[in-house]
């Protein structure tokens, strides 16, 4: 089999559904297994449903119905007559989600998060399905939730590999074209699960190395894998080849083409990964696989905003040593803080981290209590693989270097 993977961007309207037919058509989908993301920016809609759950009650049913409003368009373009099937089991989806919201009990955020973001997966692969069969393109709609098997990590799932693998095998049709939700996963209690922002192209993956697929490929708005965000550097340049090694080691920065899980079940059976444009189909793309050198061999560049660097120091002078660095580490995993950068010296820890739960007052609480402790919150990040000096010095220009950090292949500047 073949896997393909559509994001948010490339079926955010009917134009875009449309346009992934064409995709379809012109490089085949015999044997493929389809994994598709949320709407267009529908996952940033269901966050604010989240907040108002928990922190605006009144606006609560307004942002859900912004959500249906969006979707019953799309229908609406896709679909000639409104008794369409599609319309029904969009509603019921709808319904389901509203049941929970007023049923459930838990307080908990990251709960009630999955069980709520999830119905953008779920709704989108509802409605391309259904417009699928529609116009002749017969395919098996799947629930991702029944054979991607988690603990119950909510916004973060860990994969059950031997269940997972276990109920994907055995599940799959493989002699007709598969659609599923990318993101998401269920635990041991049936409750949704999701594998993290950008969880689509894991998913992709997961769906691959189970089914010993010969490729997957993920269609994106850009040419390929660039060595640079275009949003944010100027001249980006399309890489035409990478290994797994440096796809890892960028998606492992932050390089936002690639999830950072998506590498490893692939390189792990050695299943070529693509990535391609939906725009330009029939372009080669980026090809990442087996001992590939890097082509062109070019700085790439990788950028995080919004992190926070927390620099600590020991209260009366002392050695900053293993046990100290230890309980530092204990305290960044309780409060579930994503470490990107550490530095240490004899009496100094630095460490950048992504703030992703928004514990970070209560660590830094925890923290004043052993140590001396200064922090700068929205500070951004640049990573540089293969970098000179020439292209530091451009990065630094009009920047306030907070830290550095150099190894042989790659340095780490954190800015103000």
């Amino acid at each position: 089999m073949q896997i393909f993977k559509f994001g948010g961007a490339s079926v955010k309207d009917a134009n875009g559904i449309k346009n992934m037919v064409s995709v379809l058509q012109k490089v085949g989908y015999n044997n493929t297994l389809i994994v598709i993301s949320a709407m267009g920016k529908t996952t940033n809609a269901l966050e604010e449903v989240v907040h108002n759950y928990f922190n605006n009650k009144k606006e609560l049913q307004s942002s859900l119905q912004e959500v249906k409003k969006y979707h019953n368009a799309i229908l609406l373009d896709l679909f000639d007559n409104e008794n369409h099937p599609a319309f029904k089991d969009v509603a019921s989806l709808f319904d389901e989600l509203n049941t929970f919201l007023k049923t459930n009990k838990s307080p908990d955020y990251n709960f009630v998060y999955d069980q709520v973001v999830c119905l953008g997966e779920l709704v989108s692969t509802t409605i391309i399905s259904n417009y699928f069969n529609t116009i002749g393109i017969k395919n098996n709609w799947v629930d991702a939730r029944e054979h991607i098997k988690t603990d119950s990590y909510f916004r973060r799932g860990n994969v059950n590999w031997e269940k997972t693998t276990r109920l994907i095998s055995k599940n799959i049709n493989k002699s007709i074209l598969n659609i599923t939700q990318g993101f998401l996963g269920s635990d041991a209690n049936n409750f949704t699960t999701t594998l993290g922002r950008e969880g689509s192209d894991y998913t992709a993956a997961i769906y691959a190395y189970c089914l010993n697929a010969t490729s997957v490929t993920i269609w994106k708005d850009v040419p390929g894998v660039l060595n640079a965000d275009p949003r944010y550097f100027e001249n980006a340049q399309l890489l035409h080849k990478i290994s797994y090694t440096e796809a890892i080691e960028l998606a492992f920065y932050g390089a936002s083409v690639i999830h950072p899980k998506t590498l490893q079940p692939l390189q792990q059976k050695e299943i070529p990964l693509f990535v391609k444009s939906f725009l330009e189909p029939e372009k080669p793309g980026t090809k990442v696989g087996k001992n590939v050198a890097i082509e062109p061999n070019v700085p790439c560049f990788i950028v995080k905003k919004n992190q926070v660097l927390i620099s600590l120091s020991s209260l009366d002078f002392s050695y900053i040593v293993e046990e100290n660095i230890s309980e530092i580490f204990n305290l960044l995993h309780i409060h579930k803080m994503k470490v990107d950068v550490i530095q240490n010296s004899a009496i100094s820890f630095s460490v950048c981290v992504d703030n992703i739960y928004n514990n970070l007052e209560k660590l830094i609480q925890q923290l004043k209590s052993k140590f001396k402790v200064s922090f700068h919150s929205n500070v951004s990040l640049f990573t540089i693989r293969h970098y000179n000096n020439n292209v530091i010095n451009q990065l630094e220009k009009n920047k306030t270097v907070l830290l550095k950090q150099l190894t042989q292949d790659t340095v780490q500047i954190i800015t103000k």
